[in-house]
């Protein structure tokens, strides 16, 4: 896959078919979306996914956390077979962009667009007046296609990055897994911790998730482990570790059942599956022993 960042100016080779949103999360209504636009490659036209480099919320506002970090999301738009990503740089110039400009300049003169596909909420160009309906207006003057996707409902209602956002806050890791159409993941490198687990003879793989990465309530979760293309059974802490450390770093300690080897400096996702309990501070290490204990076994037969 083509990654192109922190360029404005740039060019494709031919017609392309362009999936044009946010993508915070890629649930079910974004995967809809990307499905419609692979669906063009029949048709040979390259499959591009337009998305800006920050949010408009954080951008404007310095607010809300990420449901995907960058490389997450690089890493979701490859597996699904996209050609080529853009990650058009947000900045006081680029928001100032006249939406018909912004049509004119990037959409038809850049990417050469032929299919265009968004959901109806889209929004870009100076104050976000650019919406579907200028981009139906459009269609005939700069010879694209243009298809509106409807919102994918669960349970009777929508499915937004706002209600992913809202059911990961409130720890309804198993929620979180319907409307994303798979499990809620963080993905990070192994680095190396107190090393306490391994002296209780339950090792654990410990990772410092991305700043942005919105995070579940701090407790213990029944989980999986990738590591190297294979998944493991799991059981995490998201949390401080507030019996052994008083340092306020928050973090994800993850035993990986089955797994009997060193992966300090690999990288590990760590799929978030359900919630067990929330994390308490014990009088003593064996106190803490115990309860781990107690996770573990509750984790080999979870499901």
């Amino acid at each position: 896959m083509l990654i192109i960042e922190n360029k404005t100016e740039f060019s494709l080779p031919g017609k392309s078919a362009v999936a044009l949103g946010k993508f915070d999360g890629i649930h079910l209504g974004h995967r809809k979306l990307l499905d419609r636009v692979l669906e063009q490659k029949k048709l040979g036209f390259t499959t591009v996914v337009f998305t800006f480099d920050t949010s408009a919320a954080s951008f404007f506002r310095g607010e809300e956390k990420a449901l995907s970090t960058r490389e997450e999301k690089r890493a979701v738009f490859a597996r699904m077979g996209i050609d080529v990503l853009i990650e058009f740089p947000l900045n006081r110039e680029t928001a100032a962009t006249e939406p018909v400009d912004f049509i004119s300049r990037y959409l038809a003169r850049q990417m050469q667009t032929a299919y265009l596909c968004a959901g109806p909420d889209i929004s870009f160009g100076k104050g976000g007046a650019g919406d579907y309906a200028l981009l139906v207006r459009c269609a005939k003057d700069y010879g694209y296609q243009v298809e509106l996707i409807d919102k994918v409902r669960v349970d009777g209602k929508e499915v937004s990055s706002t209600r992913v956002r809202e059911a990961v806050r409130a720890g309804r890791m198993e929620e979180v897994s319907g409307l994303l159409g798979a499990p809620y993941s963080v993905t990070g490198r192994v680095v190396h911790g107190r090393h306490l687990g391994r002296t209780l003879g339950m090792p654990t793989a410990n990772l410092i998730p991305a700043e942005e990465k919105l995070l579940p309530p701090n407790g213990v979760y029944y989980a999986r482990g990738c590591v190297d293309g294979k998944v493991y059974r799991a059981i995490s802490n998201v949390g401080y570790k507030p019996t052994v450390s008083k340092e306020r770093i928050l973090g994800i300690e993850t035993y990986l059942y089955d797994f009997d080897g060193e992966i300090y400096d690999s990288e590990i996702q760590v799929e978030l599956l359900a919630f067990r309990r929330r994390e308490q501070t014990f009088d003593n290490v064996e106190a803490l022993r115990r309860q781990i204990a107690e996770d573990v076994e509750a984790g080999s037969t979870w499901r």
